[in-house]
């Protein structure tokens, strides 16, 4: 059987447990990291020895990184919806995917690692402030590019929804001001329409 290996609060994890919702697979999850430890555990290290969340187990296969694991998972077993067979719309998806990892998530990380999990008297609130300051001419490039489609590749949800959904979610979380985004918000009411999408990430932030 599938396992996943991850704390359901880590956005990383979500992303892979919404992909496997999307896939309708059978899995196991298993608790690991933050609260619940065991990354430190020579089994664990065997399987991740960057000793982090998630690791997906698929058999004999062993994959980390969690865009990775997306990729994997929707190759393996939804080629043709979450995985576009069309080598463009999935250049597409992936160039969202490597979006929200290199340019949205380090002020992302700033903003809700200072809001939500740092102490109110430990916090930083001139890089919080900058931070979020910061992202709202970010979302306003993936507003942009949908104001012609639907989903971020095209028309059906795909990998690239993926990791930009798991962090939009958060995003209207966060105590901050936003920009009007009308085509981000139009398309995260989609998302919140799919069982996976509200199972697996729209739980409580913390």
């Amino acid at each position: 059987m599938l396992k996943v290996w991850g704390r359901n609060n880590s956005i990383n994890v979500q992303k892979v447990m919404w992909t496997v919702g999307e896939l309708g697979l059978e899995h196991e999850r298993i608790d690991v990291g933050g609260a619940f430890g065991g990354l430190d555990t020579p089994e664990y290290g065997r399987l991740n020895p960057n000793r982090r969340v998630p690791t997906v187990e698929d058999g004999e296969v062993v994959v980390w990184e969690s865009n990775a694991c997306v990729r994997y998972l929707a190759a393996r077993y939804g080629a043709g919806t979450l995985w576009p067979e069309d080598p463009a719309e999935r250049a597409m998806a992936d160039i969202w995917m490597d979006w929200q990892q290199t340019t949205l998530l380090p002020d992302m990380t700033v903003a809700f690692w200072g809001l939500i999990r740092t102490p109110e008297d430990q916090r930083d609130g001139a890089a919080i402030e900058a931070a979020a300051r910061r992202l709202g001419p970010l979302w306003r490039i993936l507003d942009q590019h949908l104001a012609a489609r639907r989903f971020v590749a095209g028309d059906t949800l795909t990998i690239g929804d993926i990791p930009v959904g798991a962090s939009c979610y958060r995003y209207y979380g966060l105590p901050i001001e936003r920009p009007s985004l009308a085509n981000v918000e139009a398309w995260y009411g989609r998302l919140r329409e799919r069982a996976p999408f509200r199972a697996q990430v729209m739980v409580p932030i913390t």
